[in-house]
């Protein structure tokens, strides 16, 4: 790997750190009081959709935030039981940058979902798992292993 791979990739995996951080630090989970008056003219299909990408309120706010602060590098996202968060990363992350994105996705999750171990499930843009990480909150170390 050449020096300017090694200077991308750094700068990759800073900059979604950061991006992740701040954001994290500085979002808040207030939810409008006005969440059950809908219009009449409301789509069932946008609700079916937003459930998708969490199993609770809290997961779903997460998983968009995932989606939206990731710049086009997480193309979809969801969360389950507040543990696991699945990210399906776009054709703009290079293999070698997998990893770093996964490391920032569980720091950013662990942060939001503290004091539980943690998973981040890492699928390619054909919905293909290529890599798990999961955090121990114990020895607050990620483990990662590769899709077989």
């Amino acid at each position: 790997m050449n020096i300017s791979q090694r200077i991308r990739q750094s700068l990759t995996a800073l900059v979604l750190v950061l991006v992740l951080g701040f954001t994290t630090a500085c979002s808040s989970v207030a939810t409008p009081s006005s969440q059950t008056a809908y219009p009449p003219s409301y789509d069932r299909s946008i609700e079916y959709g937003q459930l998708a990408r969490g199993d609770s309120a809290v997961g779903q706010e997460f998983g968009d935030w995932v989606v939206e602060a990731s710049k086009g590098l997480v193309k979809d996202a969801f969360v389950r039981d507040n543990n696991k968060l699945g990210a399906v990363i776009s054709s703009q992350v290079k293999p070698n940058e997998v990893k770093a994105l996964a490391q920032s996705l569980a720091q950013g999750f662990h942060k939001n979902f503290p004091n539980q171990d943690l998973t981040v499930l890492m699928y390619a843009p054909n919905k293909d798992l290529i890599l798990t990480a999961r955090y121990d909150a114990q020895s607050k170390q990620i483990e990662y292993q590769a899709a077989s």
